[in-house]
């Protein structure tokens, strides 16, 4: 059994058991969190798409740990200027692991 939900404005295939990093939830560690924009459910065959959502389906996670993703480096030149700009970002994730999937 597996899900399509969307959360933090992207789309990710779960399973029970599996392990995700999304974007940041204002969430502690320990936590439960149901993620209720499911938009499709797949029980051994029996497939259900949302239109945008599946009505009554939720998925269960339970908050794993916060992390922060690799550095990303963005370096800007601006040519025959002699001029140069570098920055760099880490982007934080949660980690869920995936609890319960309910259709």
């Amino acid at each position: 059994m597996y899900a399509i939900v969307e959360t933090g404005g992207k789309q990710y295939r779960v399973e029970e058991g599996a392990k995700i990093n999304v974007e940041l939830l204002p969430v502690e560690n320990g936590a439960e969190v149901a993620l209720e924009k499911v938009l499709l459910v797949d029980a051994g065959g029996d497939v259900k798409v949302g239109a945008p959502y599946v009505d009554g389906a939720k998925v269960t996670c339970e908050v794993v740990d916060r992390i922060r993703g690799p550095k990303v480096v963005i370096f800007h030149k601006w040519r025959r200027n002699d001029a140069h700009k570098k920055i760099g970002h880490r982007q934080d994730y949660t980690t869920l692991k995936i609890k319960s999937i309910q259709a």
